[in-house]
């Protein structure tokens, strides 16, 4: 059971636990109307619940949820039921970082600013279902707001989902997209031109990179070892991707596994066989 300290819109209200009197915001449908100060109300199963306790690498709930207008929640908390759909259990702690980002995404709009964000493309497509969640904040600022969000502030959005879903930061994602994109540009410059991204090659080799990433952050091998027959079979892919492995480790600060390079090679080849 509940008591409400505020209605903060129809659909949420600021509210105290009864017994341990901690703050907690409380969204769902119709769970403010109507609602008064010190009323008791028991959220419904429909209802999330969020704590304003709570302190974690993304800040202090309490801090954030006092700055952010309810609306901005209510999106941000949208996104998150959705992503629970695709996703099944996530990490709703992002609920205070995701409304504030989307918060300043608006202002800036509203005086007629743009960020560039030259990841978006990268983290599109790897964080593919990540990108289409956060894509629901289109139509709703396009309704509410009469705003256009274009797609570099939709990318920053699916890296706040990503985070929700995997437990990494929203700043370690960048990082893995910053350095996916380096290792990209890398293999672009010994094919001698740009790779097409509408290839299915580019996409099953963005794909390998991000988890070649989240092994090397966890530590984990691949038991197979293709080198000898990688190297020897495709030479000039085999080189390149010895270059990158040993790129991408200092990028993210950890040493690729040898084992890598001959995976890699093998999709970078793919790349090279469909680009010619």
């Amino acid at each position: 059971m509940y008591r409400v300290i505020k209605a903060l819109n129809h659909n949420a209200v600021l509210a105290l636990e009864s017994g341990t009197n901690a703050e907690y915001l409380i969204m769902g449908k119709g769970i403010g109307f109507g609602k008064k100060v010190s009323e008791r109300i028991e959220p419904g199963e429909d209802s999330v619940i969020y704590s304003l306790q709570s302190v974690s690498k993304r800040g202090k709930a309490k801090e954030l949820f006092q700055e952010i207008d309810a609306k901005y929640l209510e999106m941000a908390n949208a996104i998150l039921n959705e992503a629970e759909k695709e996703f099944g259990k996530i990490d709703r702690e992002i609920l205070f970082p995701m409304a504030d980002h989307i918060a300043f995404a608006v202002k800036r709009m509203k005086r007629g600013e743009t960020i560039t964000n030259l990841l978006t493309q990268d983290i599109r497509v790897l964080f593919y279902k990540e990108f289409k969640v956060a894509s629901l904040i289109r139509d709703v600022l396009s309704c509410e707001e009469g705003l256009e969000i274009p797609d570099d502030e939709i990318g920053y959005v699916a890296l706040h989902v990503h985070s929700a879903t995997d437990g990494e930061k929203v700043s370690s994602a960048m990082q893995i997209a910053a350095a996916v994109r380096e290792c990209v540009t890398l293999i672009e410059q010994d094919a001698g031109r740009c790779i097409d991204v509408q290839t299915l090659s580019y996409n099953r080799l963005m794909n390998h990179i991000k988890y070649m990433a989240a092994r090397a952050v966890r530590g984990e091998k691949l038991k197979v070892n293709m080198n000898q027959y990688i190297q020897q079979e495709f030479p000039r892919s085999y080189e390149i991707a010895d270059t990158v492995c040993d790129h991408f480790g200092k990028q993210l600060g950890k040493k690729l596994p040898d084992t890598e390079i001959g995976y890699l090679a093998m999709h970078i080849e793919r790349v090279y066989t469909d680009e010619e």
